[in-house]
């Protein structure tokens, strides 16, 4: 038991936010922003995204945010992002989640000069290890992207975000066009439907990104960008960044990422991501130690300096003009809520790990 601004609070009850220390600020979406948060009974720390409910609903985002905690309910993996708890109040849902204090991908390819071979082998061997166990889940991520992919304070790498992330089988193609525009593969422009295969171009386009410091396809409009991805083939020269010279395994990978053919595309053929130890590039990986994540990352985040945005905590306190709060639910009869609310309370279920 505890007592929280003369609530008692029971640690063996469901999870609510007064089950929690809220610490730092460090990011926000179109609906949704994270903190840091500590647990008082135990002291663990974690990752809180807490997701305003009425913002939620102007957005007509709430079936995403419903499927969003559905999948993470269902996964555990130690290449994913794993959900520990959810609740609700009055005003927010409430999902709690590993925290991983490395920053995100895209905050180191932009912060170090060059990628080494050594160090995109490591990372793409963990990230398909999360992938094979996403779609052996009959799950798609569908926004693989620098952003959504988090370093724990060893190195290793995360999947994260699965806000538009949707379940398949190999009978049924998907056709939204769900994304983002860069990392998107071409099947998804031709309106034939797509398969799982995109996820493993997106991995590709990371690929290409961290070698060659910028993305293999740019232009002026979306709807520009949509055409060249659909239409042309990727360069690959033989000089990434810093004017470094690639090998030509490194080389044949990411074209081999980057097929066109989903059919043809690696990893996308009956053995799936295992596909990946025929690949000379991915030769010198112990596949076993990636397996049970007991290989040594080969960059390891830097503990004496901040890995996201100094920034951001205190712009949260100076603009937030709800700041967060734990307190009491209020007694309302659901019948008087709107059907969107009377949606949530029925749909956003608690979640204890």
């Amino acid at each position: 038991m505890g007592n929280v601004h003369g609530h008692t609070v029971d640690f063996n009850a469901e999870a609510t936010l007064m089950h929690f220390n809220l610490l730092r600020s460090v990011g926000r979406g179109s609906f949704g922003k994270v903190r840091i948060v500590e647990r008082k009974d135990t002291k663990q720390v974690y990752a809180l995204k807490y997701i305003s409910k009425r913002e939620c609903i102007r957005m007509d985002a709430l079936r995403n945010v419903f499927r969003e905690r559905n999948i993470l309910e269902s996964i555990d993996h130690h290449y994913v992002v794993n959900l520990r708890f959810s609740f609700q109040d009055d005003d927010y849902m409430y999902m709690v989640t590993d925290l991983m204090l490395g920053g995100d991908l895209r905050f180191h390819l932009l912060r170090k000069p060059y990628i080494e071979e050594d160090e995109i082998r490591h990372w793409l061997a963990e990230l398909a290890c999360g992938l094979g166990y996403l779609h052996s889940r009959g799950i798609m991520h569908r926004d693989v992207k620098p952003d959504n992919i988090l370093l724990d304070e060893h190195g290793h790498l995360h999947l994260t975000d699965f806000n538009i992330a949707t379940h398949f089988n190999q009978n049924r193609r998907i056709t939204s066009e769900s994304g983002t525009y860069v990392y998107m593969a071409p099947e998804m422009f031709t309106g034939k439907g797509y398969t799982h295969a995109v996820d493993w171009w997106a991995l590709g386009v990371i690929f290409y990104e961290a070698m060659y410091g910028r993305r293999p396809f740019d232009a002026p409009n979306n709807d520009a960008l949509k055409r060249k991805i659909r239409d042309e083939q990727p360069n690959f020269p033989s000089i990434g960044r810093q004017g470094r010279a690639l090998s030509i395994d490194c080389i044949e990978a990411m074209m081999m990422f980057m097929e066109r053919s989903p059919e043809r595309r690696l990893c996308c053929g009956a053995e799936g991501w295992r596909e990946l130890r025929r690949v000379r590039f991915f030769e010198d990986i112990n596949w076993t130690k990636i397996e049970n994540k007991e290989s040594t990352p080969v960059f390891v985040p830097d503990s004496e300096r901040p890995n996201f945005d100094v920034a951001y905590d205190l712009e949260e306190l100076l603009m937030e003009q709800e700041p967060l709060e734990a307190r009491p639910r209020r007694k309302t009869d659901l019948s008087r809520m709107s059907k969107e609310m009377q949606l949530i309370e029925k749909r956003f279920k608690t979640f204890d790990y």
